[in-house]
């Protein structure tokens, strides 16, 4: 891919005062104050506290490091041990990266933009007859955490990636610049996102598909995080999904006790999963979560996203590390690793260590949760919820913007909540 001369231009305004740039392709590293990668391919930065590593490839995170309540360092990240193990073409599970240019599932693989309808590159749900796939999820078969960003910028405790994404690519319209920066500060992960539609009107909704397990899978007694404590005091309602997860427009109550009710109090992810309700709620022949809960503060007033309260807040009371997720973003999926089987190992460093032969080192049905902040889902086949404003981006306007901030904590009382 050639790299638009817009790119450094744009990268001036948009990269933190000081960092250093390049103006050096996609998927390369020109700078020469950016220092080359680990042995394993990991870009590392660090502060007091924590620790993480990125690779270009997706701009993933692949490891972060914190001590749990007994003084050890944990990586509660899962992943694999090495760069290039991430470019598997048989395996691909959205480790850790940046899906884009349209997070999450798109309808038919189409959408409508002032009356001009675009077909998009399917990737999921194959059929007799839709033999690529019903629908796209996370950006077709080349989205963006399939390719190679660049590493435009780099200090001790901050990285910056870049991508440049071609008109037409995967079908959409219009070329998109983007800017992903991660820094490390005070045992907290921050994620700033922006994305410029330079050429066309087209849609743009990112996110981070990091899977967590707050024990590194040390636990002795689990290697699930069926016992993690999920709290979600804004989402009281979630987006309806067929049984193939695209949402059919409807906006749905999580009653008080019920099986999706995170937000009345804090509960084990594991804890309503025998009732049968849970059956079917992350799609046909599938129990856990797999869901999208909108996030309502509005209701409260005005409020500043960094400190008005976390969108979701997730407990070990085995490790004691508790993760308070703040964002600026109105919608939060919670994927309860449903679908994963043992068949991937965990990692050789700072993960496992448990002394029950019983568990085996891999990551097991519910070993995992991945927490992604992002707006609502396939909003745009669904124009009566009238989030244009957040999810379709054309040349003069206003870029898109995703902001977060993970801030890990040690909660030794085994509430969920800030102790």
């Amino acid at each position: 891919m050639r790299v638009n001369t817009r790119l450094a231009a744009l990268g001036a305004l948009l990269l933190p005062a000081a960092s250093a740039q390049s103006s050096g392709g996609t998927g390369s590293s020109t700078a020469t104050s950016i220092k080359a990668p680990d042995e394993n391919g990991f870009y590392w930065i660090s502060s007091e506290g924590i620790k993480a590593a990125f690779i270009p490839y997706g701009a993933s995170i692949t490891k972060l490091l914190i001590k749990d309540q007994y003084g050890i360092e944990r990586d509660i990240i899962v992943g694999w041990d090495n760069a290039t193990a991430y470019e598997n073409p048989d395996v691909h599970p959205h480790l850790g990266s940046v899906p884009g240019r349209y997070a999450n599932r798109i309808k038919n693989s189409t959408f409508e933009i002032d009356g001009e309808t675009y077909h998009v590159e399917p990737n999921e749900n194959e059929t007799p007859e839709a033999p690529q796939g019903a629908n796209t999820l996370h950006g077709g078969p080349n989205g963006w955490d399939y390719r190679n960003f660049t590493v435009v910028s780099k200090t001790e405790d901050s990285i910056t990636f870049s991508i440049v994404d071609p008109d037409g690519e995967q079908g959409f319209p219009g070329e998109v610049i983007s800017y992903v920066t991660y820094t490390v500060h005070d045992c907290t992960w921050d994620i700033k996102m922006v994305a410029i539609a330079t050429t066309k009107k087209t849609p743009i909704m990112l996110s981070s598909h990091a899977y967590w397990n707050l024990d590194g899978f040390g636990n002795n007694e689990t290697n699930t995080v069926l016992d993690h404590t999920l709290y979600m005091p804004y989402s009281g309602q979630r987006v309806g999904v067929d049984n193939i997860l695209i949402p059919t427009g409807d906006i749905l109550a999580n009653e008080r006790g019920s099986v999706n009710d995170f937000w009345s109090a804090p509960k084990q992810i594991g804890a309503d999963l025998d009732k049968p309700e849970a059956q079917g709620n992350c799609g046909f022949n599938c129990t856990g979560y797999d869901n999208c809960w909108l996030v309502n503060r509005a209701q409260n007033g005005p409020y500043d996203w960094r400190t008005s309260g976390p969108v979701a807040t997730v407990h070990s009371p085995w490790s004691g590390i508790q993760l308070d997720i703040y964002t600026d973003q109105d919608a939060f999926q919670v994927y309860s690793c449903n679908g994963q089987d043992g068949s991937w190992p965990i990692k050789s460093e700072n993960q496992g260590q448990s002394d029950n032969p019983e568990l085996r080192p891999v990551v097991e049905k519910y070993g995992c949760v991945v927490l992604e902040v992002q707006d609502w889902i396939d909003a745009i086949n669904h124009p009566e919820w009238q989030r244009e404003s957040r999810q379709i981006f054309g040349p003069g306007g206003d870029p898109y913007v995703l902001q977060a901030s993970y801030v890990f904590s040690i909660n030794s009382t085994g509430t969920g909540t800030s102790s």
